[in-house]
Order: structure tokens, then C-alpha cells, then sequence
């Protein structure tokens, strides 16, 4: 064994380390992707770009016994075994501009939930042209009743939709806030009820938006890595 471990040194090959991959199958990957660079980077004249998606199944986890919080010399720790006080959906939005956040918390994901939400939206920003950049989940299309294409007449055609490719939402900037709720809210939360998990993630939008609030320096040069590849060749 020490002979093996020897040769993989030497060449540099850990065969136990695996990295998680997702491919695109969209045959326009290149062509969306770009488009979404560009409104990252370069967005229109007096026009605001917002990620906009969903966090569900948010569970409210009780711990049988409390939590301990970290102290100096001593880490945190958090009871194994749950019970579970419910299950809540988010729907966000994330300014790319800013790095404002508005979010709100319900019961289920449903598509007048997003309805409702993307209503907010429009009051949040009553002028200029809006670019939402989301996935492809059936409710963020028309559907058969033509639901966006109402309410962008609703409000004067100002809503353009923008979708990311397929198997592709981390091109989301939405995604990358949602780590850090996760991270920061939900991951060791202790839920005595269901309906302290909105208040937390309410909570956390509030300080994020006073306190922290700051674009994302979001690139992607993928591109540039397959050119670069496809020209050694």
C-alpha cells in the first residue's frame, strides 16, 4: 500500500477526490449565458435587473435539546434528532445593481403565490424597464393561461423574461444569496414553531438590506477556458 500511495503522489492523482458536475444540455448555453453577462455587466440605460426564484422546502427543524453556541476554545453544537413544525417557500428577489433583497415567505410554491409576489415587484419599481433573470420551472412560464404576458400588459410591457439555461440556474446571482441564508439562518436553526421561520428569514432580509447589502462580483469565463482548450488542440 505504501507503493501505491508512493506512485499517486508522484503523479499527482487522488482517486478519492471527486468534484460534483452538472452539464447543460441547452443547445443555446453559449448564446443565454452571454445575454445574462451582458445584463449583469452592462445592464440598459435607467433599466434594473433582478434575479428572481424560489427556496422551497425550508423546513422549520425543532431540536429535541437546545442548541449549544460556540464559545472560546469550544465549537458549537446542535442536537442530532428533530421534529419537523412545517415546511415554508421563498420567493426572492436580488437586485443585481444593489444587492438589495426582497423576499417573501409562503406556505406553499404555488403560481399565484409567484403572481403575487412579482406584483410586489412592480411596486417596488413603479418606473424604468425590467430584466428578470429566472430558471425554467413551469410556473415562469406563460402556462395556458397567459398569465405573464397579462401582467406585463398590466404594467405597461416593462417586464422582460429572461431565462437561464437549462440545468444552469447557478447563473442565477439569487442562488448565491440563498447559500448564505442557508449558511447563515437555516443550516443549525432551532425552530420552536413553524412560524418562526419566515420571522427568522424576514428578519435576516431586513439586516441584509440595512447592514449588508452589496452587488455580487459575478463573472464566468468559461468561455474563454473552452476557447483557449479548443485552440491548444
Amino acid at each position: 500500500m505504501s507503493e501505491v500511495g508512493r506512485i499517486l503522489r508522484n503523479e499527482d492523482f487522488r482517486p478519492h477526490k471527486m468534484r460534483l458536475w452538472l452539464h447543460s444540455p441547452d443547445p443555446d448555453f453559449c448564446r443565454k449565458v452571454q445575454r445574462i453577462c451582458d445584463l449583469y455587466h452592462h445592464p440598459p440605460d435607467g433599466a434594473h435587473v433582478l434575479c428572481v426564484d424560489e427556496k422551497t422546502g425550508m423546513q422549520a427543524l425543532g431540536r429535541r435539546f437546545p442548541s449549544k453556541l460556540p464559545a472560546p476554545g469550544r465549537a458549537g453544537r446542535f442536537e442530532f434528532e428533530y421534529v419537523r413544525r412545517g415546511t415554508w417557500s421563498l420567493f426572492a428577489a436580488f437586485d443585481v445593481r444593489t444587492g438589495e433583497v426582497l423576499g417573501e415567505c409562503k406556505p406553499q410554491r404555488r403560481a399565484e403565490d409567484l403572481l403575487d409576489f412579482m406584483e410586489s415587484l412592480a411596486r417596488k419599481y413603479p418606473t424604468g424597464q425590467l430584466y428578470v433573470v429566472w430558471d425554467n420551472l413551469n410556473i415562469h412560464y406563460e402556462g395556458a393561461d397567459q398569465r405573464w404576458a397579462r401582467f406585463n400588459r398590466r404594467h405597461g410591457d416593462r417586464f422582460h423574461f429572461v431565462y437561464t439555461p437549462i440545468h444552469a440556474s447557478w447563473v442565477n446571482q439569487i442562488e448565491i444569496w440563498f447559500s448564505l441564508l442557508q449558511r447563515r439562518v437555516l443550516r443549525y436553526a432551532d425552530f420552536p414553531c413553524a412560524g418562526a421561520l419566515p420571522r427568522a428569514v424576514m428578519s435576516f432580509i431586513r439586516r441584509w438590506n440595512s447592514d449588508e447589502a452589496h452587488p455580487f462580483n459575478w463573472t464566468f469565463r468559461g468561455h474563454f477556458v473552452h476557447t483557449q482548450r479548443h485552440h491548444a488542440a
